[in-house]
């Protein structure tokens, strides 16, 4: 998507779409580190998740304000990318904060799977037999990561399970969202998904009468650095790397997260993946692949 914040690319994408894309596949993969480290010095997930895109809402607000009137435009679609980017993003924290980082970014990629029947199911798009191969792939990844064969039946094992996979779900949801308002501009939209992050949390934490953590200044302001710069840089590189070469393209290489937070689950962390994990999310991993593919090849079929 080229409208917005980068003019149309004039010259074959090179390197530096592809290190940007990098770049935020790094972000989001290492992020979990941050977000413990604020736990730790005593800012919880809902807190620092609220603090984070407070600072990513205000700077979001300032790019998306020449354009603002485009806000006024589908407000029932809108308001519901707003609550699907905020759930999105709290229970994609929480589960890092809470469970195995593997484990949640492999469920979190599921999100392929919901990708498919929310298109099936919404936008008319019948899957292709790729596309049913990868629902088959990812729903055997899936089956293989929960199974547990105390509890006799492939549900989710923990909260933080849930939580992964209900944000891989509203990330589709999103996704789905985004196509039917992609006549509008790329700040606005972005404007709205952090907004609303924002809203649910602040919410959340209404309902939950949780007290304000006495913490020490810094920890705020590392929280609203991490926001304001983190989140908005990762979010424009993307935009960036998208921006400059094929939607299949960048997919792909936006799997490297997964790699990210291997690597730095198993440096920082003592948590173990077992084998049955490695099979599971191996084949979910290749669904995705699988998809991208697929939407590549759909794109040279529709351009010829």
């Amino acid at each position: 998507m080229t409208s917005g914040i980068f003019p149309s690319p004039q010259t074959p994408a090179n390197w530096l779409p592809v290190a940007a894309l990098l770049f935020a596949a790094s972000f989001w993969g290492c992020i979990w580190y941050p977000l413990r480290q604020l736990e730790a010095a005593g800012l919880g997930g809902l807190w620092a998740t609220w603090a984070i895109f407070i600072a990513a809402t205000l700077v979001g607000g300032v790019l998306a304000w020449p354009r603002r009137h485009e806000l006024l435009t589908h407000p029932g679609l809108l308001l519901l990318l707003a609550l699907a980017g905020g759930w999105m993003n709290i229970a994609f924290v929480l589960a890092l904060l809470e469970g195995n980082v593997l484990r949640v970014l492999l469920l979190f990629y599921l999100s392929p799977l919901w990708s498919t029947l929310l298109g099936w199911w919404w936008l008319g798009e019948q899957p292709s037999r790729t596309g049913l191969l990868t629902l088959a792939l990812a729903t055997l990844g899936a089956v293989i990561m929960l199974w547990n064969p105390q509890l006799g039946l492939p549900w989710p094992q923990s909260w933080a399970d849930w939580l992964a996979l209900s944000a891989g779900l509203t990330f589709s949801l999103s996704n789905v969202l985004l196509r039917r308002l992609q006549h509008l501009s790329e700040p606005p939209r972005v404007f709205v998904g952090v907004a609303g992050v924002v809203v649910v949390a602040g919410v959340w934490l209404l309902l939950s009468e949780a007290n304000v953590p006495q913490v020490a200044l810094s920890v705020w302001s590392g929280a609203l650095l991490l926001g304001g710069v983190g989140v908005i840089l990762a979010g424009l590189a993307v935009v960036y790397g998208v921006s400059h070469m094929p939607v299949h393209r960048s997919a792909v290489i936006m799997l490297f997260e997964l790699v990210a937070g291997v690597v730095s689950s198993q440096l920082l962390t003592d948590e173990v993946v077992t084998g049955m994990e490695w099979l599971g999310g191996g084949l979910i991993v290749l669904g995705a692949y699988w998809s991208a593919r697929s939407s590549g090849e759909t794109e040279k079929i529709q351009g010829q």
